[in-house]
């Protein structure tokens, strides 16, 4: 299992280092951080003042390395747009982020696991056909429609819930949340159940597809004629069975919910990370784009370290596998 683990870290820091390069290199192609920092009206001396002070005057090697070394430290250098420190602009929307994936995250599991295995179970009938009808609907609607039109039913029709905005939240040291405000909750109903729409139409076809093809096994077929129930032989043989390829595709979309968050994010003026990287590149905020790439590529990175752990969890076969390996 160390080996194992060992192999995973250096797998993911050289993606680390391929995603720091191309970030590296926004700042080489798009834009010129001289120019937006000081204007148009800047003298020359002025301009090859502050590019030395920037570093930018050194050999490409140098400046990557450096730019390496920032990164592993959470330093990006000032927003071109803001003017602040792009670590401080991203601590502020990270918590934002993060709790309308996770919430979107687990309502997704909560809701696709146990329909996946119902539409399953009960196949040919008139439930499984409408739950499948349904599931066909959220992977095929856009998120910003099934936002809008939201939106349009429970703000605009209904009056029930904001259509904007995050509403209060609480500070509990450097992190904020609104999980603990009502306002909060009510705020982040819509863009949650909007996040979630489409990982939970996934979840539900993979869970359903899966489930099928186990009840199909030898296994299950001995499980029955041994005299199970059709509970035990459902839930604690062919569900466990059925949850290793849920737990990749969970995971992979976890990182995607953080990732992609920025239609839903839009949507609904959400202040957090995506907000921030669309207007970042609607001003060519170069050190923003190049925190939020090598940020997500970090999030992705520890997920599936963390799927690929879980794996010999759910399934004691790749523990075998891997310990025969090792010997």
């Amino acid at each position: 299992m160390l080996a194992f683990l060992l192999r995973r870290l250096a797998q993911g820091a050289i993606v680390m280092l391929t995603v720091a390069f191309l970030a590296f290199m926004l700042f080489q192609y798009v834009g010129d951080p001289v120019t937006h920092l000081l204007g148009q009206d800047a003298t020359p001396e002025q301009r090859e003042q502050l590019r030395a002070d920037l570093g930018l005057d050194q050999p490409f090697a140098l400046q990557f390395v450096r730019f390496v070394g920032n990164a592993v430290r959470g330093e990006f250098g000032l927003s071109l747009r803001q003017g602040r420190r792009v670590s401080t602009l991203i601590a502020e929307r990270l918590p934002a982020t993060l709790e309308l994936a996770g919430v979107a995250a687990l309502l997704a599991l909560a809701v696709g696991l146990p329909l996946g295995v119902i539409a399953a179970l009960k196949r040919g009938t008139a439930l499984a056909q409408a739950l499948m009808a349904f599931s066909l609907l959220g992977v095929s609607l856009p998120t910003f429609l099934i936002g809008i039109l939201l939106i349009l039913v429970f703000s605009v029709g209904l009056g029930w819930l904001p259509s904007f905005g995050r509403g209060d939240v609480v500070q509990l040291g450097p992190w904020s949340t609104g999980l603990l405000t009502l306002d909060g909750w009510r705020h982040l109903v819509l863009p949650a159940v909007t996040l979630a729409i489409f990982q939970l139409a996934l979840i539900q076809r993979l869970v359903r597809a899966e489930m099928l093809e186990v009840l199909r096994t030898d296994y299950i077929r001995f499980a029955r004629a041994r005299g199970l129930s059709q509970r035990a032989v459902h839930f604690r043989h062919a569900l466990k069975n059925t949850l290793v390829p849920v737990i990749t595709v969970t995971g992979l979309q976890l990182g995607s919910l953080i990732a992609f968050a920025i239609i839903t994010e839009t949507v609904f003026q959400w202040p957090g990370m995506g907000l921030l990287f669309i207007q970042a590149v609607s001003f060519a905020d170069v050190p923003v784009m190049a925190a939020y790439l090598c940020l997500i590529a970090l999030i992705f990175v520890l997920i599936n370290l963390v799927v690929d752990l879980l794996y010999a969890v759910v399934d004691p076969r790749l523990r075998v596998e891997r310990a025969a390996a090792a010997h």
